[in-house]
């Protein structure tokens, strides 16, 4: 999603600002001296230190990092996760993705290379030893903000998928990326919600709307794409977008503890028809909504297209100027929520959808079709 300095408080954590760079690089750099002296003092039992004679006691003590823990699940799943730099017209963008398949298959958002796709740019991705490749761009979806790699030539292993749809609110969480450049990053949190109704993307034309995830592990630009990984280190999310205060609030933008992950569960359908079609369908109910209906739920627009001829909709008898309160058991309460719902599902599903009609409500049935 691009970075709004109006307009809806989500932006996609994928382009990276040189000036932030620059001030992290500098922080670093401060950081490194401090360790450096740390480490003289930890390294001598006994000698000067700025001209006092001082006797210094060695610990023996060994760190444990069972499995489990924050330190093993990293040194696990880090190997598996890459930088990914998209050259285009306009300089271009970074982002983060996640090997899937050992054959050279990675991961990432849509957003993180739909400009040098458009433009013909270069995509390179970078691997956590620090060797680089270029990417062939094997599909992509702007409907769920996703996109397949390939590189060739590498020894990869890829990462193990979880079950999105069992994660729970407060389960441990772990991001792992790219943010502002710096690669192998690991921020820890939890699932703070789920089913978020969030709207991503690079341009109105091509929105995406995620069900997603949300979590308090700190995710910034440069993260999307990247993984987020339960206790076990299995991939329950794809890290796609963020909350920011925007300039109206100090020109606040990076992470403030709210990020948005695609459902794992969601993300590795769509992979799978990009793998093998080079394009992904998703499910619809044949009706045009009003996005700037204010009321609550979802308004199908008064138009007379509104209702596609012999879709779902039509055939159970939705009608224009209805409104959806409810769908498969769902409370709506905006368009956007009834697309994010109704994407969750697959074509074939079949669903109960509650509308009103006037001050009658009422009940149907009908059964998801891919979009054409």
């Amino acid at each position: 999603m691009s970075e709004f300095n109006q307009g809806p408080w989500w932006t996609a954590p994928s382009k990276r600002g040189l000036g932030r760079s620059i001030s992290l690089k500098s922080a670093i750099s401060l950081a490194l001296i401090v360790g450096v002296i740390a480490g003289t003092v930890g390294a001598s039992s006994t000698g000067s230190f700025f001209g006092h004679s001082v006797n210094l006691v060695k610990s023996s003590s060994n760190i444990e990092r069972p499995v489990g823990s924050v330190a093993e699940i990293a040194q696990r799943v880090l190997p598996s996760v890459v930088s990914i730099e998209a050259i285009a017209n306009d300089g271009g963008s970074t982002g983060s993705g996640f090997v899937i398949d050992s054959a050279g298959y990675i991961l990432t958002n849509n957003h993180v290379i739909a400009a040098s796709v458009s433009s013909g740019g270069k995509i390179s991705v970078r691997l956590n030893d620090g060797s680089d490749y270029d990417a062939k761009v094997i599909g992509r979806d702007s409907s769920y903000d996703l996109a397949v790699l390939k590189i060739t030539g590498a020894k990869l292993k890829a990462l193990q998928f979880g079950d999105s749809d069992k994660i729970a609110v407060g389960d441990s969480v772990i991001a792992i990326g790219s943010p502002l450049g710096l690669t192998g990053t690991v921020t820890l949190g939890i699932i703070s919600a789920k089913d978020r109704a969030v709207t991503a993307g690079e341009s109105e034309s091509e929105n995406s709307f995620i069900n997603a995830l949300q979590t308090d592990a700190a995710i910034n630009p440069g993260n999307s794409g990247g993984p987020l990984v339960d206790a076990t280190g299995a991939v329950i999310g794809v890290n796609s977008a963020i909350a920011t205060l925007g300039s109206s609030m100090n020109s606040q933008t990076g992470s403030i503890g709210l990020g948005f992950a695609i459902p794992i569960n969601q993300a590795r359908k769509t992979a799978e028809q990009l793998i093998k079609n080079g394009k992904a369908t998703y499910p619809v109910i044949g009706v045009s909504v009003d996005m700037n209906y204010s009321g609550k739920g979802a308004l199908i627009a008064k138009a007379n297209d509104a209702i596609s001829k012999g879709g779902p909709a039509d055939k159970v008898g939705l009608k224009a100027g209805d409104v959806i309160t409810e769908f498969d058991g769902r409370e709506i309460s905006s368009a956007e929520e009834l697309i994010v719902a109704i994407r969750s599902h697959n074509v074939g599903d079949s669903v109960k959808i509650t509308y009103k009609r006037g001050a009658v409500s009422k009940s149907v049935t009908l059964t998801l079709t891919a979009s054409k």
